[in-house]
């Protein structure tokens, strides 16, 4: 009976080693995949990022330019697009705190709550 006991006890100290070993490596992978996730979220939003300033500057450069060209002079062309930046530069100045900020967190708690039941429903989906 005794015997009995102890191979019960060495089985369920097995058994709970083997639990913990599965768990740890659950955590790992999850961390893996997260990590992955967020590394695959931000190459992404910086190359979108990079695409959009490259298309605004290059913008920018042929407004200052088609400027310069109508107005007959460089610098009166490039000193218009500096007003247009400086005039929107004081737009955004005083207008940040009412709109600018608030739609920014709102957009912000927007995609992570989004993200968050993407996750969900990943979860809630049988495996095949």
């Amino acid at each position: 009976m005794q015997e009995n006991k102890e191979k019960d006890l060495e089985g369920l100290v097995g058994d709970a080693k083997a639990y913990v070993n599965t768990r740890l490596e659950y955590i790992r992978l999850y961390l893996i995949e997260r990590g992955s996730k967020m590394f695959a979220d931000l190459v992404t939003n910086a190359a979108v990022a990079i695409c959009f300033l490259l298309a605004f500057l290059f913008g920018t450069f042929t407004l200052a330019l088609f400027l310069s060209d109508v107005l007959g002079s460089f610098t009166r062309g490039f000193g218009c697009v500096a007003l247009i930046y400086l005039l929107l530069a004081v737009i955004v100045y005083f207008t940040k705190e009412k709109y600018i900020e608030k739609a920014i967190i709102n957009f912000t708690i927007r995609r992570y709550f989004n993200k968050l039941a993407d996750k969900e429903e990943e979860e809630d989906e049988p495996k095949v």
